[in-house]
């Protein structure tokens, strides 16, 4: 987000948004939020439904050899056993 918005905190500790922001990022009536601290900062996401989760696009994998495979499971081995 690039400008600020004042937000009112209330008795309680609640956090009123504008219904510009969170139709911006996406919270709906009902639904649920994420909340994490990241260096000082409250983060505040809408937590993915289903529904969201299977509007997203899709991202195509591509094949691998068997031998890039052995070589992968092989190097997660080593970094596994490094921990």
């Amino acid at each position: 987000m690039s400008e600020n918005t004042e937000l009112k905190v209330g008795k309680r500790g609640e956090i009123y948004t504008t219904r510009e922001l969170r139709k911006k990022v996406g919270f709906t009536l009902g639904g649920k939020a994420l909340a994490r601290i990241e260096g000082g900062r409250l983060i505040v996401q809408p937590k993915p439904t289903a529904l969201t989760l299977l509007k997203k696009p899709r991202v195509e994998a591509k094949p691998i050899s068997q031998e890039e495979l052995s070589r992968l499971r092989r190097e997660l081995a080593e970094e596994l056993e490094t921990k």
